[in-house]
């Protein structure tokens, strides 16, 4: 038979390809089935999201290279959002960047601009809801998780995008430890079918320790860094009126799909191939 023709009943006939969901969008609802099970709660907020949320409640300084114009988009209507009415938490935040506060860290050592916090951007992260979780539950046990768009001004490449899907989540409890970081993400690896995974010492600015969470990409017979993890600084969670320790993590949904699409660059996730969609 010619390429493309299947025989029923002896009549060559055209195979059917019914509808149905982008791969993507089925490592989303993967991904929130897994965290689901795992006994966490889904929150969301804005894509337009404030400083203060997405910068200066992680105690990121002010004149962080990640909030300049060439690494973040920021928005010209509205321009401004105002700060959270709770203004003892405003002052425990300008606090902990100016001198840490009463957290016993030295701080940034500058002086924190009420203004530049206000400014709004289109959200970097998604770690910006969790915090935003936080602040409203302060006190665990508790697990949170979300999902959704994010925005950077990144150099595309075979891994890389300006916008993608990205997965946050945080565990408030009074016992949290790296030891149960590493067991709750190995957990939800595995609901998605890694078996191959590794977490190894890292850097980022608001948790401390941090680790990176690699996966085994068999595609390109090499280790594939997923995610960011570790457990808040207290600079970040005192101001808050959280004082247990909070296990936190982020990674891009995109790369996820990639990984098990068994694709070579995240780019064909949004390129028009239907032979690839015919047959995930």
């Amino acid at each position: 038979l010619p390429r493309g023709l299947r025989r029923h009943r002896g009549v060559a006939t055209e195979p059917r390809h019914p509808g149905k969901r982008h791969p993507l969008q089925l490592v989303i609802e993967q991904t929130r089935r897994a965290f689901f099970n795992l006994g966490f709660e889904e929150w969301n907020s804005p894509l337009v999201e404030s400083s203060f949320w997405d910068f200066d409640a992680l105690f990121q300084p002010q004149d962080h290279p990640a909030r300049e114009m060439q690494d973040t988009f920021y928005v010209a209507r509205p321009a401004r959002s105002p700060l959270p009415t709770d203004g003892a938490l405003v002052d425990r935040v300008r606090a902990v960047h100016e001198d840490g506060g009463d957290t016993g860290s030295a701080g940034w050592q500058y002086r924190w601009s009420p203004e530049l916090a206000q400014r709004n951007i289109l959200r970097t992260h998604n770690t910006a809801t969790t915090i935003r979780a936080l602040a409203a539950i302060k006190h665990g046990p508790r697990k949170v998780f979300s999902v959704g768009r994010v925005f950077r001004r990144e150099a595309i490449d075979y891994k890389h995008l300006p916008v993608f899907f990205q997965v946050d989540g945080i565990v408030i409890d009074p016992a949290g430890s790296l030891a149960s970081l590493f067991g709750t993400m190995g957990a939800f690896l595995e609901q998605l079918g890694f078996t191959k995974y590794d977490f190894r010492p890292d850097f980022f600015p608001y948790t401390e320790p941090s680790v990176g969470v690699f996966v085994w990409n068999e595609e390109r017979r090499d280790w594939f860094e997923l995610a960011g993890a570790g457990i808040f600084r207290p600079e970040v969670t005192e101001p808050l009126g959280c004082t247990e320790p909070v296990l936190a993590w982020g990674f891009g949904l995109d790369r996820l799909a990639m990984v098990i699409g068994g694709l070579k660059d995240i780019r064909d996730l949004y390129l028009v191939d239907l032979e690839w969609l015919k047959g995930v």
